[in-house]
Parts: structure tokens; C-alpha cells; sequence
């Protein structure tokens, strides 16, 4: 199957390899659209129209399906703003409705990410999420992606507080066929950052992505390491990192809104990569992680393989959950 672009653009695709794109985003979304669209379809079983009991069991669907409260209830005044304008609203027409005010919220006003900016060499990705959401592997994954589409990366693993995730990143690294700075574990993470972009510098590397160590049980600590390794590559290339890429846990569900809550209040995020959204049912996190923090979801997880990690394009996320 033909890969996403990271440029922010499909690769020239045929009709069998869109096809099976399709088949594979449903796939991985099979588990969330089961969930949600049975419990919006049970919310207006037997019902011809949109009234405040059908209402009501759309909020509690979509609560339970972890959109999140304040997110939800966004989509139900919607929904009800547009039954009180267009008067002949029925539940024949609800999926529609429900879709295209969605589509408003989620990544408010980008119609299609454009996650990297090549014009800036070496671009200086940050990458920064709680221990086990995936992040090593996502970094792994994106290497091997932008490998494949011909830029040389270099990767830094400053969560020198596990020698795992040292380790786990120097495989990815082999597998995607990319050089990486490693020192030994326990050594400062700042200065592996440092030496991460003035080494990519040196061999004239494309991107730069920094591993950093997931720990939250001291906010401030987490806060000074993450302020200390943007300090110190700033002093290699002035205006990195340019972006910082927040890794959630899709499976977690709500748990996800506490991983973004403590990472936008340590640093800066600009972009967040959902993983793990196959085989779990709470893939509604999305919708309000991308709405609650207005910070662009750019990639989503939906399964083991690199192609799996896929640029996020919110009308083929939202239509995979509320197609029949």
C-alpha cells in the first residue's frame, strides 16, 4: 500500500491502493465506530424525530464514548440550534448533521495538515508524552516514513532515564535505516538534545526528532528538563525545536485530556499524535482532545505496521466512525 506523505500531501495513489487505505483506517476504527454509531443508532431507534429525549441519549453516547463533557455539549447545542432553525430536522437526516458539526470542531479551521515545514533544515521535532503511549514507537515510525520519502533524520534519545527507551529507539533507528545520538543512560538529557542537532547539522540532516522522558510525578522537574533541552538546541539552530509533538494514548480515553492537560501547562505543544486507536473503543478522545486544547491533531495510530501511523485528514477519521 502507498504511504501518506509527511510532506501534508497523498502520494500519487490508484484505485486499489485508496481502497485499501479506506479499508485500513476502517479497520482501525472499527472498535470506536461500533461504539459510538451503535449507541447514537440505539439513541434514535423507533424515533421520527429529533425531540430533547433523542437529544439526550446522543450526549450520553457520546460521553461514554469519551468525546468528553465540554466537548459534547458544544455538539448538542449545535444540534439543537440547527432542529430549532430547520424545523423539519428528523432522525433520518441526524448523521448528516452530526458529521458536519463534528467536522467544525475537530482541528478547527485546518481543512488539511501540512505537519512539516521543509524550508527550515534541520526541522527540529520535540517529542514529549508519558511513559508507554507509544511515543518511542511513534518517533520510530516517522523516521522510517520520512526516510522512505528521501530526508535524512537524525534521531536523539534524551529519555536517558530508561535505558528501554534508549534501546527501543536505537532498534528504530536500524529498522528505518537512520543515524541517532545516544549517551549513556542517566546522562542529561539536555545535552543529548544538544549534541542530537549539532550533530544534524554537521551531516546536513533534513529533521531532527528528540526523544524526551515521560515523567509526571514532579510537574516542575518535567518542566525545567523540557525548558532546558529547548535552551540548549536553540543554541545550535535559533528556532527550534519547530515543533513539539505531543503522543497520546488513545486507549487511555479521558485519561488522555490529563496527559494534555500537564504537557500544554509544561511546554508548548503544537501538534498532538493520537496512538492505539485499533482495538479500542474510546477513539471519540480525538474529537475532544483536538476541540478542548486547539492544538492540531497531525497523526493518529490504527495498527503495528510503519504505514499504520497515518497523517490525520479529519474527514476521513469522521466519516470512517459515522459511515453505515
Amino acid at each position: 500500500m502507498a504511504l501518506f506523505g509527511i510532506f501534508g500531501k497523498k502520494k500519487a495513489q490508484n484505485q486499489e491502493d485508496i481502497k485499501e487505505n479506506k479499508e485500513s483506517l476502517d479497520a482501525g476504527l472499527d472498535a470506536t465506530k461500533k461504539s459510538l454509531w451503535g449507541k447514537l443508532q440505539h439513541a434514535i431507534l423507533g424515533k421520527s424525530e429529533v425531540d430533547a429525549d433523542v437529544l439526550d441519549a446522543i450526549e450520553e453516547a457520546l460521553i461514554t464514548s469519551d468525546v468528553g463533557v465540554e466537548t459534547t455539549i458544544k455538539i448538542i447545542e449545535r444540534l439543537e440550534s440547527r432542529v430549532a432553525r430547520d424545523k423539519y430536522v428528523g432522525t433520518a437526516e441526524l448523521n448528516a448533521i452530526l458529521t458536519e458539526e463534528i467536522m467544525d470542531l475537530v482541528n478547527a479551521g485546518v481543512e488539511i495538515v501540512e505537519p512539516f515545514d521543509f524550508s527550515k533544515k534541520p526541522y527540529v521535532i520535540m517529542v514529549v508524552g508519558v511513559n508507554g503511549v507509544g511515543k518511542t514507537t511513534t518517533i520510530g515510525k516517522l523516521a522510517a516514513q520520512l526516510r522512505s520519502e528521501g530526508k535524512k533524520v537524525v534521531l536523539g534519545a534524551a529519555d536517558t532515564f530508561r535505558a528501554a527507551a534508549v534501546d527501543q529507539l536505537d532498534i528504530w533507528a536500524q529498522r528505518a535505516g537512520v543515524d541517532i545520538v545516544k549517551q549513556a543512560m542517566g546522562s542529561d538529557p539536555a545535552s543529548v538534545a544538544y549534541d542530537t542537532v549539532k550533530s544534524a547539522v554537521a551531516r546536513d540532516a533534513d529533521v531532527v526528532i528528540v526523544d524526551t522522558a515521560g515523567r509526571l510525578h514532579n510537574k516542575v522537574g518535567l518542566m525545567n528538563e523540557l525548558t532546558k533541552i529547548r535552551n540548549v538546541m536553540k543554541k545550535v539552530v535559533p528556532d527550534a525545536p519547530h515543533e513539539v509533538l505531543l503522543v497520546i494514548d488513545g486507549s487511555t480515553g479521558q485519561n488522555g485530556f490529563i496527559q494534555a492537560q500537564e504537557f500544554t501547562k509544561a511546554t508548548d505543544v503544537t501538534a498532538i499524535a493520537v496512538t492505539k486507536l485499533d482495538g479500542t473503543a474510546k477513539g471519540g478522545v480525538v474529537i475532544g482532545i483536538s476541540d478542548q486544547f486547539n492544538i492540531p491533531v497531525k497523526f493518529i495510530g490504527v495498527g503495528e505496521k510503519i504505514e499504520d501511523l497515518r497523517l490525520f485528514d479529519k474527514k476521513d477519521f469522521i466519516e470512517s466512525i459515522f459511515r453505515n
